[in-house]
């Protein structure tokens, strides 16, 4: 008998995740030692001095299994966002708590909706527990809630809404949410996914922390994209106490290490560099959104750390062009948009790097050469 004839059917169905190719990769294919990462929706202005500091105190630590509960980060939360700490759930990053969420409540044959194109965790969580996935189509590169709602039955029991969505970097208003909300099935789970959620400035964002108590709500964040801390791998997210009791029964003992612990703990009381990052995204957004403009090219209006923009049926040649120069963003042809790259805003040097290569390459493309 073969392996594959032992593989459980689901895992036969799914399309493993492929994420933004590393800067130690690039650096073997092509003997580079200046690689400018703009593929992942990382921080470019990397940690808080304070979140590295906290690391540093409690590298000695670290034979020490961590705390599995993290209590001083939720005792932290609690207190930032006027939550009770048991309203609370760290994550090996958010895409854990994705996991939670689908290995608490999926049983085999119920029906988890989604958006499509949107973050990919979500179809591959739910197909691993035998779901029935529904994709729902964007229109016009946003969250169709009114066509979410439509598909929603009496078999569905979680909906995903990524908001600010990734890969589109668009964002629902308070108002579609709210409509969205009203009349819900009682059996659904609303998973409110807000990665990118301290980069959105919009006076019409919703505060989706104060549905909590309209039925079945989870909202999620990060500390990957404006705290700088990717590759510590720490997320949260609060709901009922009831709904973080079962998200806990299915959650390892020692999720979190003990650094990102801290180091989270610590980047929450660094407003500065908060500020700092909000500043740089917003000045660089700007500048490749003019850009794009002269360039004549379609690109989605974004409220986060990146933009989706369409360079033709060029985009994979450009994108391995990008690479063959050190640069490295998002080709996201796994997403059904091949015309497509995405590309993280980064410091000002880094996007005038990117956009004047950019541009030598589409000169070329023109030109013929």
């Amino acid at each position: 008998m073969s392996v594959k004839q032992l593989v459980r059917n689901c895992v036969l169905k799914i399309k493993p995740y492929k994420p933004g190719k590393p800067i130690e990769e690039l650096k073997r294919e092509f003997n580079l030692r200046d690689i400018r990462k703009m593929a992942s929706n990382e921080n470019a202005l990397g940690a808080s001095a304070k979140a590295v500091a906290a690391i540093k105190k409690h590298l000695a630590d670290i034979n020490r299994y961590p705390d599995g509960e993290c209590f001083y980060l939720k005792k932290a939360l609690a207190k930032k966002y006027g939550l009770k700490v048991e309203s609370l759930i760290i994550g090996n990053g958010s895409d854990e708590i994705i996991n939670l969420a689908v290995r608490a409540f999926i049983n085999k044959g119920d029906e988890v909706v989604i958006a499509e194109p949107t973050f990919l965790i979500y179809k591959l969580a739910a197909t691993l527990a035998d779901a029935k996935v529904i994709a729902v189509p964007l229109k016009a590169y946003r969250y169709d809630l009114a066509a979410i709602k439509s598909k929603i039955t009496n078999r569905t029991k979680l909906v995903f809404i990524a908001n600010p969505d990734n890969p589109t970097g668009s964002y629902v208003t308070r108002d579609e949410i709210e409509s969205f909300l009203r009349g819900l099935p009682k059996q659904v789970i609303v998973f409110f996914d807000e990665a990118y959620y301290e980069y959105v400035e919009s006076e019409d964002y919703p505060n989706t922390m104060k549905y909590l108590g309209r039925g079945h709500i989870i909202v999620s964040r990060s500390f990957s994209k404006i705290y700088g801390m990717a590759g510590l791998r720490i997320g949260w997210a609060t709901a009922s106490r009831e709904i973080i009791e079962y998200l806990n029964s299915v959650r390892e003992p020692f999720n979190v290490n003990r650094l990102a612990q801290v180091a989270a703990t610590a980047a929450l009381d660094d407003k500065k560099h908060v500020e700092r990052s909000k500043k740089m995204v917003r000045i660089g957004r700007k500048f490749l959104c003019e850009e794009f403009n002269k360039l004549n090219l379609f690109y989605v209006r974004s409220v986060t750390n990146f933009i989706l923009v369409n360079l033709g049926g060029k985009a994979g040649f450009i994108y391995s062009r990008l690479l063959g120069k050190g640069i490295i963003v998002r080709e996201m042809s796994d997403w059904g948009l091949s015309n497509f790259i995405r590309v993280t805003i980064g410091t000002m040097p880094e996007n005038r790097l990117f956009l004047k290569e950019l541009k030598k390459i589409m000169f070329e493309l023109k030109k013929g050469v």
